[in-house]
């Protein structure tokens, strides 16, 4: 059973740079064939995927969201983190992570979410 937990501060400052980490256990970042995805859910909003990282390493972005994302893992501790720079309240929302397979059609294992609110 993979399980995936996210940490990271839940209150950012505008223009700062948003962080967040995903721990995978029961499973393994490098497995062949599986995307961790960062997806995000503003309040009274429907989902939004921020992008991925594969198990090749391979990233790949929200065309929105591109400008200001970055994705990168550390396969010694089995996490993946997010970094969204330049945030504004508009960045507010519960942040998830998530895996996808590949020849699936959706994310099967999510974390339980973390709120991030943006405020000064």
């Amino acid at each position: 059973q993979v399980q995936l937990q996210e940490s990271g501060p839940g209150l950012v400052k505008p223009s700062q740079t948003l962080s967040l980490t995903c721990t995978i256990s029961g499973g393994s970042i490098t497995t062949n064939s599986d995307y961790w995805s960062w997806i995000r859910q503003p309040p009274g909003e429907g989902l939004e995927w921020i992008g991925y990282i594969a198990y090749s390493g391979r990233t790949y972005y929200s065309a929105s969201l591109k400008s200001r994302t970055s994705i990168s893992r550390d396969t010694s501790k089995n996490q993946f983190t997010l970094q969204l720079s330049s945030v504004t309240p508009e960045d507010t929302a519960v942040y998830y992570c998530a895996r996808k397979r590949t020849g699936t059609t959706s994310h099967d294992y999510w974390g339980q979410g973390t709120q991030v609110t943006v405020s000064s």
